[in-house]
């Protein structure tokens, strides 16, 4: 904790005498503090009565200006809260640190001419400081809406689907666009519920896609190209279905009970319980 007693004291025949005279008695002879001059220019001091009149409106703005600074401080302290040590290099007057600036203060002509009152001076520095109290709530506020904002959005990252985002779970490929007849719904389903989700799902509503309830290919789906004859389509069918039938069981139930879905455009012969697209590369018919 670094300390500083500010005084001011008369005696001698001038103001380098008097500095000599405390400089010795307390540093040069006794090593008993550091000392440095405090450079207060000579400003219009007025008759006693006026003096005396602004006397208590100094004390209370001294209490002000300090109050404000130290608010300012904390404030700091709390938005670099994961950086404290970092707090004391951010406190800075005139972009030097504290200590400097004290021990090197220098009036500031231009914000405080001398050749105003005291009165006029005291009123200045007031308004500046009231300025910088405002600034301060405003800015305050709006840090802390911001934060306030960041907090609730890495609670809803980090709770249950029903609440996060999904953004970074589900991608554009899992929707089906622009389609006239078909929209894609999320469902967020406990995985205690998740068989009886598949059981139920396509009877829910009408016209609900058979099969269409899905996590995303497995990454160990297996791309396989056929070149069948026009003499073993039918066998290799049948072969496809028992060797992928328990891929999806109402397979079977679709050959036996057609149904039109609008839009799809797909015959029952069409759908099957594995992955299928036909690749026709007679682009030209002869006949």
């Amino acid at each position: 904790m670094t300390e500083f007693w500010l005084i001011s004291a008369p005696g001698e025949k001038t103001c380098q005498q008097t500095w000599e005279k405390l400089h010795a008695a307390t540093t040069k002879n006794n090593n008993l503090a550091v000392s440095s001059k405090f450079n207060i220019p000579d400003l219009k001091v007025g008759t006693l009565d006026v003096l005396v009149g602004l006397s208590d409106e100094l004390a209370k703005l001294d209490a002000f200006v300090e109050g404000v600074v130290k608010k300012v401080a904390q404030y700091m302290a709390d938005v670099l809260e994961d950086s404290k040590d970092k707090v004391q290099e951010n406190l800075l007057a005139n972009g030097v640190d504290l200590v400097t600036y004290i021990t090197r203060f220098q009036w500031d002509m231009a914000k405080y001419p001398i050749k105003q009152s005291l009165k006029n001076i005291s009123e200045i520095i007031a308004k500046g400081v009231t300025q910088i109290d405002n600034d301060l709530k405003s800015r305050a506020s709006a840090y802390n809406n911001l934060k306030g904002n960041l907090q609730n959005l890495e609670r809803k990252n980090a709770g249950s689907l029903l609440t996060r985002s999904l953004a970074e779970i589900v991608k554009k490929d899992d929707f089906v666009l622009d389609s006239e007849y078909l929209i894609t719904l999320l469902v967020v389903v406990p995985k205690l519920n998740h068989n009886d989700w598949i059981k139920q799902y396509e009877t829910l509503a009408e016209m609900v896609v058979p099969r269409s309830s899905k996590y995303g290919l497995p990454v160990n789906f297996q791309a396989m190209l056929l070149q069948p004859s026009k003499k073993t389509m039918k066998k290799l069918r049948e072969v496809l279905y028992e060797l992928y039938k328990h891929l999806d069981s109402s397979a079977a139930a679709i050959i036996d009970a057609p149904m039109d879905i609008p839009g799809l455009n797909l015959s029952q012969q069409e759908y099957y319980p594995y992955v299928y697209y036909k690749i026709d590369c007679n682009l030209l018919e002869f006949k």
